[in-house]
């Protein structure tokens, strides 16, 4: 799910697992998002910049990006929370 609307109805739907936040996305659209991610207990990271996070799923730039395949939350909050840990930040 790409951009702010799909994010949004994936997680009223409950099939959202994971939501990437872009951190310099505008705050009435994170003020849309983050709320409803938080009520629905979807997990949210803190992604790259809007344009870095578009970019990686084909867009100029989008302020959210939602994740439903389990697996693939998994996978990527395995890279997230091992880099948390990691001494280094890598």
């Amino acid at each position: 799910m790409v951009g702010v609307e799909n994010v949004r109805e994936a997680a009223k739907r409950g099939k959202l697992v994971l939501a990437v936040v872009a951190p310099d996305a505008s705050r009435h659209s994170l003020a849309k998002v983050t709320p409803l991610l938080e009520a629905k207990r979807v997990r949210i990271i803190e992604g790259p910049g809007a344009a870095q996070l578009g970019g990686a799923v084909g867009r100029d730039a989008t302020a959210a990006v939602g994740v439903v395949d389990r697996d693939l939350a998994r996978g990527i909050l395995a890279i997230v929370d091992g880099a948390r840990s990691s001494p280094t930040g890598r």
